[in-house]
């Protein structure tokens, strides 16, 4: 079931979502060669805290995980896709980072991710990152009512296949309001037309992610939560939560 969301409700997924924005903003302003993954997680954490926010990532525990998640945010680096625990893993210089953040705020979610590098960038991280931002601009754009979730799916591939990234199989974004995982799903592939109907008053994490070699095929780490690259070619992760409006789509997710 998709809750269209108030006026009301939307300015208060926008605080949860400036509050993501400021804790992901901190965390990669803490993100140097030397620092360890787990920093960047007490960093998050501590921004979320001074917010009087919770976390909807620590202790989340899909049925298909085998332990909770131990973290506030997800931070993966190089061939990690997403789900990435941070762990005492200290950044080298020239890894990829994607962080993942959600908050919980007075009973509504934010959810948003970046992607960046540490030191000195390989151009061709540099390409996939910005590719994986115009994808991300591009959903964003065709979040408008009367569109639908195919609508979204196909800008977002459109753009990614373009560049000739792949797209990994079964990952892409989702409905979220009072949880974070809400439906309906947003595919980061798909064909114009098809799909629920976009309504104003929904609010969508849309969410690319790009492999670099251009396959789609991941694997799950032994950490049971860690996506990885199967070929170990990098990837990168954007997301922002989007209000459908009849002005035009609204992120949430900004400082």
């Amino acid at each position: 079931m998709v809750e269209i969301k108030t006026e009301q409700s939307i300015e208060a997924m926008r605080a949860a979502g400036r509050v993501v924005a400021h804790a992901l903003a901190a965390a990669r302003t803490a993100a140097a060669v030397g620092v360890e993954l787990r920093e960047l997680d007490r960093v998050a954490r501590a921004v979320l805290d001074e917010a009087g926010a919770k976390s909807p990532f620590l202790g989340y525990h899909p049925s298909w995980a085998p332990t909770p998640f131990p973290a506030v945010v997800c931070a993966s680096v190089n061939d990690a896709v997403v789900h990435g625990i941070p762990d005492g893993y200290r950044l080298g210089d020239g890894d990829l980072v994607s962080l993942d953040c959600g908050a919980l705020l007075d009973g509504w979610a934010g959810d948003a991710a970046v992607s960046f590098t540490v030191g000195r960038a390989r151009p061709e991280d540099t390409r996939l990152i910005a590719t994986a931002e115009e994808a991300l601009a591009a959903g964003i754009a065709a979040a408008v009512p009367g569109n639908r979730i195919g609508d979204i799916a196909h800008a977002v591939g459109r753009v990614s296949r373009a560049a000739g990234y792949g797209i990994p199989d079964g990952y892409g974004g989702h409905g979220i309001g009072r949880a974070m995982h809400e439906d309906p799903g947003v595919p980061n592939e798909g064909r114009r037309g098809r799909g629920m109907v976009l309504r104003a008053g929904m609010v969508l994490a849309i969410e690319p992610m790009l492999i670099a070699s251009g396959s789609d095929d991941t694997y799950t780490a032994r950490d049971g939560w860690t996506v990885r690259t199967l070929d170990t070619s990098r990837a990168t992760h954007a997301e922002h939560s989007v209000a459908i409006t009849e002005s035009g789509p609204r992120i949430l997710t900004v400082p």
